[in-house]
C-alpha cells in the first residue's frame, strides 16, 4: 500500500481475466529513462538530474530491501518518467522479482546492469539492485553504458577493465569461474567482435566517466563494489553526502547536458534548465550503434 505515491513505485489500478489471460491495469506514466537519452541524443544529462532520479530510484529501492525484494531487472527502460518534463519516477516491470527466501532464477538482470555475482553463479541478494543503479547513473550521466560487453564473457572483463580483478574468493567460489579465468585464476583476455582487448584495472570510473565529481563517483564507488557486503544498501545510499547535498524534488526539470535547448519533446518552458549545460564529449559511435540496434530490439541485451 502507498496511497501517498511516496514509494516511487508503480501503481496496480485494477485487474481481470480476459479470455482466460490474465490482465493489469497500472496507472498511466511516460516515457521511460532510456528513451530521455536517446532524445537528448546519448548526451547525458547534468549532475542535478541525475541526482534527483538518484534519489527517487533509492527509495524505491528501499521499500524493496525493506520486504526482502529483489526487483531483478533494473535498468533505464524500467523506469518511467510521471511527467514527460520533470525528474518524478517509477520503477515498473516485475516480471523477474522475487523474495530473497524464493529466488526461481539463477540467471537474472539485462547484461549492462547485470552485476559479479550474477554473472559468476554466486548467491544473490537485494545487493543486486544496487549494481545495476550504479550501472544506471553513470549512464544517466555519459548517455553511454558504463559496462557495454556485447557477450556475457565481455561484459566480466569490462567491469574488470574499470574495477580490476575479482577477490580471489569469489573466483573460487564461482560456479562459472572456467568460462573467465584459467586454472590459476587469472582474468582470461579475449578480444570482442572489434578485435579490442580489455585489460584489468586499466582504468578507473572517474577516468570512464570523465568526471571530476569527486562525491559522485564516491557514491558510484559504493554501488559497485566486488563483494556485496562493502556494497552500498540503499539506507546506506540515502545517507551518502552526494545524495544529501541539497533536499531532493520530484518535479525538478531534466537537464540535458551538451545543450542548453533541450531536444525531442523538451520545449517551451522546460528550456529554462535545472542547471547551467555542462560539456561532454560526443559519446563513442559504436556504443551509440550498439545501444539503437538494441533499442529496435526492445531494450538492453538480457543474454
Amino acid at each position: 500500500e502507498d496511497p501517498d505515491n511516496m514509494n516511487n513505485v508503480v501503481h496496480m489500478k485494477d485487474s481481470f481475466m480476459f479470455r482466460t489471460h490474465a490482465c493489469i491495469v497500472f496507472e498511466l506514466l511516460s516515457h521511460n529513462l532510456y528513451d530521455e537519452i536517446k532524445r537528448n541524443q546519448f548526451r547525458g544529462f547534468g549532475l542535478r538530474s541525475v541526482r534527483a532520479f538518484a534519489h527517487s530510484i533509492v527509495v524505491a529501492l528501499n521499500t524493496f530491501d525493506r520486504m526482502k525484494l529483489i526487483h531483478g531487472d533494473l535498468k533505464p527502460e524500467n523506469i518511467l518518467l510521471c511527467d514527460p518534463t520533470k525528474s518524478g519516477i517509477r520503477v515498473i516491470d516485475f516480471g523477474s522479482s522475487c523474495m530473497e527466501d524464493e529466488q526461481m532464477y539463477t540467471y537474472i538482470q539485462s547484461r549492462f546492469y547485470r552485476c559479479p555475482e550474477v554473472i559468476l553463479g554466486l548467491p544473490y541478494h537485494t545487493s543486486i539492485d544496487m549494481w545495476s543503479l550504479g550501472c544506471i547513473l553513470a549512464e544517466l550521466y555519459t548517455g553511454y553504458p558504463l559496462f557495454p560487453g556485447e557477450s556475457e564473457v565481455e561484459q566480466l572483463a569490462c567491469i574488470m577493465e574499470v574495477l580490476g580483478v575479482p577477490p580471489r574468493h569469489l573466483v573460487v567460489e564461482s560456479s562459472r569461474r572456467k568460462l573467465f579465468f584459467d586454472s590459476a585464476g587469472a582474468p582470461l583476455i579475449v578480444a570482442n567482435s572489434r578485435g579490442r582487448k580489455r585489460r584489468p584495472a586499466s582504468k578507473d570510473i572517474m577516468s570512464a566517466l570523465k568526471c571530476t565529481d569527486v562525491s559522485f563517483v564516491s557514491f558510484l564507488e559504493g554501488c559497485l563494489q566486488w563483494n556485496v557486503t562493502e556494497r552500498f544498501t540503499p539506507e546506506d545510499a540515502l545517507q551518502h553526502p552526494w545524495v544529501t547535498a541539497e533536499a531532493p524534488a520530484t518535479n525538478r526539470r531534466v537537464t540535458p547536458r551538451g545543450s542548453v535547448t533541450p531536444r525531442g519533446s523538451y520545449g517551451g518552458s522546460h528550456c529554462q534548465s535545472l542547471a547551467a549545460a555542462e560539456p561532454h564529449g560526443t559519446p563513442r559511435a559504436s556504443l551509440r550503434a550498439t545501444r539503437l540496434v538494441v533499442d529496435k530490439m526492445g531494450g538492453a541485451p538480457f543474454a
